[in-house]
């Protein structure tokens, strides 16, 4: 009998863990190792949870993060915090909605000094209105309004300038029911200067003794609150036009039955924020704003190919992605919306798409860049972002390293190995599509380093872009795959794991210097794949 057919460290099927290895049972009926809850964390704030994954609903992923963040706070309360801001504040994620429940979390938790140093971090990660009502919101399933949570909430508008309070007071009236009147009278914010005073006394009484000036002598902190009422009451375009231009009324702050007028929008536009630009796309090509050789256009063109402008409005490559796809289709997801596209935006919107990760300089490394198409990559949206499965996401991830390495060749992989004839020319777009029609069977992640060894190549760098759920039943793991590999070939090859869900399982051995899981879609991932 070989006792050896059945117990093995170097030949373990996928379906069995590997001896002594820590390994325990994936979602998807084979073995990875568990990450550890500062990985789950950061996956979590990235990622979200939004829609679930193939093998676990949203709520019970939800719950599975949640509790990651917990654990982590009890381990180091300070670091954790530290985590969600750092990761809220350098615009990692698309979303920031995981940052603020994660923060909530914090500012729920038993510690005292865990809850205080939470909500010191307050306005660092609810930098707007709408971040705040974000908070409120999912706090109160934690605690009760208690002295702390009143006065974190209260400084969040004493600690501004009064005229930034009126524009955040202004633009973000409210939200799931939220209102400043809500919070100003929960936190009984003590206004710390008369101008505050008139501010606060705006946002919860509305114009009663606040604007009630003759334009000549509104206060300058209280001139957007006069500029808003006076757009309000206003249906002249040129007059709400001169609004816009004197006093930097947003498009928030504008009445609807005006919106359809390009003259509003080019006004709108000389001072829009990058995300508002970029979120307007489709309504200012439809009005006839936007369209070629005009200035609105190349202003456009100009701010999308800005990286300063990009990394300043904390803009993420799934926002570019998404308003990609949705302006070259030529109308909106929803309504009736439609408009006549521009070629130069198009590609100024993909070539936005790569300035938006940071800097990257070519390793100038041998990358094979494996991309899990298996079915349960094909099936959730990928970091809540509708349209968009794990496998399309992960395609111009892919397109990211592609781009500023020469040496790179990508490959699909499930049950077998694939080229999916994606290089660094494509489109987002065909890049995406030629994953998403190439997509197949169950899931084995050790063929990125069977294929390369049993093909005599040369790599340095294994990319494995997946959800860990390998489950081979002859199949070898990939760690043993590339163990076999590095031996054979003599090359001390790295293998770098990037999670495309928030699940809480990586392919990555612990304790392989040589081996990096990272979070898939984090602005910074491309960086660490040339610097690792």
């Amino acid at each position: 009998m070989k006792y050896n057919n059945h117990f093995n460290t170097r030949v373990t099927p996928q379906v069995q863990a590997i001896p002594g290895s820590g390994q325990v049972a994936n979602l998807g009926g084979g073995f990875s190792w568990k990450v550890t809850d500062a990985q789950q964390l950061e996956r979590f704030l990235i990622l979200g949870t939004e829609g679930g994954t193939y093998y676990v609903t949203e709520q019970k992923l939800t719950v599975e993060n949640a509790t990651s963040v917990v654990n982590c706070l009890a381990a180091d309360a300070r670091t954790t915090i530290d985590k969600i801001v750092e990761v809220s504040v350098t615009g990692k994620a698309a979303k920031n909605d995981p940052a603020i429940f994660a923060l909530a979390i914090a500012a729920g938790s038993a510690d005292p000094a865990c809850r205080a140093y939470a909500l010191s971090k307050l306005s660092q990660v609810c930098r707007t209105a709408t971040h705040l009502f974000t908070f409120v919101e999912f706090v109160e399933g934690f605690r009760g309004w208690g002295k702390g949570l009143r006065k974190a909430v209260a400084k969040w508008y004493t600690e501004k300038d009064p005229g930034k309070l009126a524009y955040q007071i202004v633009k973000y009236q409210q939200r799931n029911g939220w209102s400043h009147r809500d919070l100003l009278r929960l936190a009984h914010a003590s206004p710390p200067s008369e101008l505050h005073q008139a501010v606060m006394r705006y946002a919860v009484k509305g114009t009663e003794r606040t604007v009630d000036y003759p334009a000549d002598q509104v206060p300058s902190e209280l001139r957007l609150i006069w500029a808003f009422e006076q757009a309000k009451k206003s249906r002249d375009v040129k007059e709400v036009v001169d609004l816009i231009d004197q006093y930097g009324l947003t498009h928030e702050m504008v009445p609807n039955d005006l919106k359809k007028s390009p003259e509003i929008w080019s006004a709108l536009l000389v001072n829009m924020p990058i995300t508002a630009t970029i979120r307007n796309l489709g309504r200012m090509s439809s009005i006839g704003l936007l369209k070629p050789f005009s200035a609105a256009s190349k202003l456009v063109e100009a701010r999308l190919l800005n990286p300063e402008v990009l990394r300043n409005g904390r803009v993420h490559p799934l926002q570019i992605l998404s308003a990609k796809m949705t302006y070259q289709q030529g109308h909106g997801v929803k309504g009736n919306l439609t408009w006549t596209t521009d070629a130069r935006l198009t590609q100024a919107l993909e070539d936005s798409f790569y300035l938006s990760f940071e800097t990257v300089e070519p390793s100038g490394k041998n990358f094979l860049l494996g991309i899990d198409v298996s079915g349960s990559m094909t099936w959730v949206q990928a970091g809540g972002l509708p349209g968009f499965t794990p496998n399309m996401t992960s395609a111009v991830m892919a397109m990211a390293t592609a781009r500023v390495e020469q040496n790179y060749h990508i490959m699909g992989f499930a049950h077998t190995f694939r080229d999916l004839g994606i290089t660094a020319r494509d489109t987002l777009e065909s890049a995406m599509q030629k994953t998403h029609s190439g997509s197949f069977g169950y899931t084995d992640c050790s063929l990125p380093m069977v294929w390369a060894l049993a093909n005599n190549l040369l790599v340095d760098t294994f990319v494995v872009y997946t959800d860990s759920e390998t489950n081979s039943r002859t199949a070898i793991h990939p760690a043993q795959a590339l163990d076999q590999y590095r031996q054979k070939m003599g090359r001390n090859a790295k293998l770098i794991v990037c999670a495309m869900t928030s699940s809480n399982h990586t392919i990555a051995r612990p304790g392989d210097p040589n081996m990096l899981d990272v979070v898939g879609f984090s602005t910074d991932t491309p960086k660490l794949i040339s610097m690792f």
